[in-house]
């Protein structure tokens, strides 16, 4: 079961699972955190487990459908990632707010349960982690952060969820008076988890003295190939767009036991990373069919295309690569159903401060992989930024004061057409 989750991302297996925050992470913040401790056995059922996994799954194909309409070019990014972040912050959510992100993050059981599924994915992911500890061909690291607006009161019960669910406190920041300092300390905090490949996660301009929270999720991956590639065997070749045209890219060559399937659509490849339960998941339609693929990508599809994966001998052309990509996704969120969330007056987060003065201002994402003979190096971090809406200004009056003569008009905005012209000399003359 859990290898089938891995592959929930489509084309690369990435997962973005929560643990402990670790103080010595953050740089001069205090931690705030629940006395509560994390629930090491969430008790969750079998259904509700694999409903979650099969909504985070329908979640990703959805956004990549979204994404691949508004992107030129290649798009990586890590949807679980995406979806942990908005699930803490979705702990806050009431009323429609919470209504319109159950069903765009296909959040299928009740709050409760959806936070326990995200807690039991940490924990089996975590166990995998201990067994596996110091072997170099395999590392995954997972960390999550809440930074918060100092002296600000968030509700206990909000605090408990973070903790029980997510294992996380948050950290106190001064977002209002050391606005710049606290954007270089998250920046940092996701540089450490990334083992630098996320760099300023959060560029000039995205924290303001309105940030009241950001909630950030950030992973790093590394894993060996089962079965490496060959150096000598990579050799540059012909790659073709999609129309038509061709550019020379590095590829690498192997023959290998792997598991494979085909269709009339396409032709699936899983490529297993070593010491571990984590693979690779490719789908090759031919050029011709590549709209047509794209278009029926669903959670459906990808349980269709693992229960039919079988052991093959296979002789694998793949390109050695470098990709990263940077998303806000506000507005492809809002269009997918949840445009509440990210409006200031609208949003309801009273689950956070007791008030519904929160919103979410920015979800920004950012990920980066590379794939070479050995294996792949991947990382990712999202961050939910969250603020209030600047108190409307008192209204600058214009004076305009009619205590001497002037002359008026009557007319049809419509059409600009004057019906009727005056002038008033004496107004207590008829």
């Amino acid at each position: 079961m859990f290898k089938r989750f891995c592959s929930q991302s489509g084309l690369l297996i990435i997962l973005s699972i929560l643990l402990t925050c670790n103080c010595q992470s953050a740089i001069g913040a205090e931690l705030i955190s629940s006395n509560k401790q994390r629930d090491a056995m969430p008790s969750i059922s079998e259904t509700e487990f694999q409903s979650q996994i099969d909504g985070n799954s329908q979640f990703a194909f959805d956004l990549y459908s979204r994404l691949k309409d508004v992107e030129e070019g290649n798009i990586f990014f890590s949807p679980f990632s995406i979806s942990t972040a908005l699930a803490m912050t979705y702990e806050g959510a009431r009323g429609n707010t919470e209504t319109q992100m159950t069903d765009v993050l296909h959040y299928i059981n009740p709050k409760a349960s959806t936070h326990k599924a995200f807690n039991r994915l940490d924990l089996s992911l975590s166990e995998q982690m201990k067994s596996k500890k110091g072997d170099a061909a395999f590392k995954l690291e997972t960390a999550n952060s809440i930074w918060a607006q100092r002296d600000y009161r968030w509700l206990p019960e909000f605090l408990d969820a973070m903790k029980i669910n997510y294992g996380a406190g948050i950290y106190s920041v001064d977002f209002q008076n050391e606005t710049e300092k606290s954007r270089l300390e998250i920046n940092k905090w996701v540089e450490d988890k990334t083992h630098d490949k996320i760099k300023e996660l959060l560029k000039p301009g995205i924290i303001t003295p309105l940030t009241y929270m950001v909630l950030v999720n950030a992973i790093y991956f590394y894993g060996k190939w089962m079965h490496e590639f060959d150096k000598k065997a990579t050799q540059d070749d012909d790659f073709t767009k999609l129309d038509g045209s061709k550019t020379q890219i590095p590829f690498m060559h192997q023959e290998a036991e792997s598991s494979y399937m085909e269709n009339e659509l396409f032709q699936a490849l899983e490529m297993s990373y070593k010491d571990c339960d984590l693979a690779m998941l490719v789908l090759l339609p031919p050029i011709d069919k590549f709209n047509e693929l794209e278009s029926k990508l669903d959670s459906a599809m990808l349980k269709d295309v693992i229960d039919n994966l079988q052991e093959n001998q296979v002789r694998v052309t793949f390109p050695k690569m470098k990709m990263e990509n940077q998303f806000d996704l506000v507005k492809t969120l809002s269009e997918m159903g949840m445009p509440d969330a990210f409006a200031g007056g609208i949003a309801d987060f009273s689950g956070m401060d007791g008030t519904k003065e929160l919103f979410i201002m920015h979800v920004i994402h950012k990920a980066y992989v590379a794939i070479d003979e050995k294996g792949t190096e991947a990382a990712a971090a999202t961050a939910v930024v969250m603020g209030k809406a600047m108190a409307p200004a008192p209204p600058q009056y214009i004076e305009f004061k009619a205590d001497h003569p002037f002359i008026f008009l009557i007319r049809d905005r419509k059409t600009n057409c004057v019906l009727f012209a005056g002038r008033v000399l004496n107004p207590n003359r008829e």
